[in-house]
C-alpha cells in the first residue's frame, strides 16, 4: 500500500474567530489554542501564541523545536494512508532555557539567511512550566506541547484538497535495477541523553538500536527531536519530517542508483557503546549488499566518533560512503574542524563552519526569554549589545549547519 503526502498552500496566518483554512489562509483561535494545551498538561503554567512571518523584524529566542502541522487523513499504519501538511506553517516551541543549547531564528536581517524557519509562517509557542520541574521534565512538558500545537493545527488541513499531492511506495515494492550500485542511507540519531535524545514512534533512539526501517514510514513522521543540542545542527522535527536526503534518494531510485533501504542507528555516550553500535550498524549493511553509504549525523565533538567508527569500518569492509558534518573549526577556520578523523574519511561534505561569527542588528520585537539569550551556545556574556544587536557564533542560529543537508550555506572557488 502507497503513502500519499499532500500539501496545502497557506498563504499567511492570522488570529481570529475559529480555527481553520479559508482560501489559502489560516486563522488561528489563539484562545482554543492556548486552553488545549493547558487542559493536556497540568506542568504549564501559561503559554503566549504569537505569529512570526518571514520580514517581519522579530527574534526567535531559546527555541527548542520547530514542527510542521499536520493530520493523518487515512491512518492505515506507519508509512501507509494519507497525510495532509499545512506547508510553510511551523510551529516553534520556545521558553525558558533548559540546557543551554538551544538557539534562535531571526524573521529578517542578515541572520535569517542562515535559517530556513525565516522563510516559515511561524506560530511560536513561548511555554512556561510550573516550577520544581527537573530538566528533563521540562524538556517533555514543551516537546509534548509542540506536537499537540501541530496537530491542533493540522487539523484545520483534513477536509483541505491538497494543492500538490505526492505518493510514495515501501522499497519492497518498487522495481530495482541489477545494473546500478546499492545505496542504502544511514541515519545517526542524537541519543545521549542529557538532553540529547531522539524519538522513533515515540520511543527513545537509546533502545533498540541498531534497526532496518522503510524511508516511508520516516516520509510519515516517524522520527521527532528531543534534544537541546547546538542550535546550528539540531535536528528538528521539523527536519526530521522533510529530510532532503529522503526525498533526494526516492527520485533517484531507478535512475542511477538503488536505494536500498535506511539503517537507523544511535549516538551513544560511551566508547564501548559507540564500538558495539557500529559493529552491529556495519553488520546490518554487509546483509543488504551495499555498494555504498550515505551518512548524516547530528550534533558536534562526541558524535564525531561515532561518525568515524562507522566510516573506518565500512571502508575496510570494501563499501564506499560519503558522509556529512558540520565544522568547528574556530572563528578563523584554522583550528581542527572535528574531534575525530580518520584516514578513510576521503569523501565528506561539509555543511559550513559553526565557529564563525556574526552581528545580528536589533530587533522590533524578541519572542522568548531575554534574559536567557547571553547563554546560548555559540554566544558569550557581551554579546548581547547596548544598541540590542547581538553578536554570535552561527553555532547559536537554528539550522545554520544542519547535517541532513537542509541549510543555505555553499562554497565556491577562489
Amino acid at each position: 500500500m502507497a503513502f500519499e503526502r499532500g500539501d496545502i498552500t497557506v498563504a499567511d496566518v492570522r488570529f481570529g474567530g475559529q480555527t481553520k483554512l479559508r482560501e489559502k489562509m489560516l486563522f488561528l483561535d489563539e484562545k482554543a489554542l492556548t486552553d488545549f494545551l493547558l487542559s493536556r498538561d497540568d506542568r504549564i503554567a501559561n503559554c503566549l501564541v504569537s505569529i512570526a512571518r518571514p520580514g517581519d523584524s522579530i527574534r526567535i529566542l531559546c527555541v527548542k523545536d520547530v514542527l510542521q502541522p499536520s493530520c493523518k487523513i487515512r491512518d492505515d499504519g506507519p508509512g501507509v494512508g494519507r497525510r495532509h501538511n499545512l506547508d510553510n506553517v511551523a510551529v516553534v516551541t520556545c521558553g525558558k532555557i533548559v540546557g543551554f543549547q538551544e538557539g534562535i531564528i531571526d524573521m529578517s536581517g542578515p541572520g535569517a539567511l542562515y535559517t530556513p524557519f525565516s522563510g516559515t509562517l511561524n506560530v511560536v509557542l513561548d511555554v512556561n512550566v510550573i516550577p520544581g520541574l527537573t530538566p528533563h521534565q521540562h524538556e517533555d512538558t514543551i516537546r509534548n506541547a509542540g506536537h499537540a500545537a501541530a496537530d491542533f493545527l493540522g487539523e484545520a488541513g483534513r477536509s483541505v484538497a491538497p494543492d500538490t499531492l505526492q505518493s510514495y511506495a515501501a522499497l519492497e515494492e518498487t522495481a530495482a535495477s541489477p545494473d546500478l550500485p546499492r545505496v542504502v542511507y544511514v541515519y545517526m540519531l542524537l541519543s545521549q541523553g542529557l538532553l540529547h535524545d531522539t524519538y522513533v514512534f515515540g520511543r527513545n533512539a537509546r533502545e533498540g538500536m541498531p534497526r532496518t526501517i522503510d524511508p516511508v514510514m520516516l516520509l510519515d513522521g516517524a522520527i521527532t527531536s528531543g534534544n537541546c543540542v547546538s542550535a546550528c545542527d539540531k535536528n528538528s522535527s521539523w527536519h526530521h519530517q522533510h529530510n532532503p536526503l529522503l526525498r533526494e534518494l526516492y527520485l533517484r531510485h531507478g535512475r542511477d542508483l538503488n536505494f536500498t533501504g535506511v539503517v537507523l542507528t544511535n549516538e551513544p555516550v560511551r566508547l564501548a557503546a559507540k564500538e558495539e553500535s557500529a559493529e552491529k550498524t556495519i553488520a546490518l549493511i554487509q546483509g543488504m549488499n551495499a555498494d555504498g553509504v550515505i551518512l548524516s549525523k547530528e550534533g558536534f565533538g562526541n558524535p564525531d566518533a561515532d561518525q568515524m567508527l562507522l566510516t573506518r569500518g565500512l571502508e575496510k569492509a570494501g563499501i564506499k560512503l560519503v558522509a556529512i558534518s558540520d565544522e568547528f573549526a574556530g572563528p578563523d577556520g584554522a583550528s581542527q574542524s572535528l574531534a575525530d578523523t580518520a584516514e578513510e574519511a576521503d569523501a565528506v561534505v561539509s555543511v559550513g563552519n559553526a565557529n564563525e561569527r556574526i552581528l545580528l542588528p536589533p530587533m522590533e520585537r524578541l519572542l522568548g526569554p531575554v534574559s536567557d539569550l547571553r547563554r546560548l551556545a555559540g554566544a558569550w556574556p557581551h554579546s548581547l549589545h547596548e544598541d540590542g544587536s547581538l553578536e554570535v557564533e552561527l553555532q547559536a542560529i537554528i539550522g545554520a549547519t544542519n547535517e541532513l543537508g537542509m541549510q543555505t550555506l555553499s562554497c565556491r572557488e577562489v
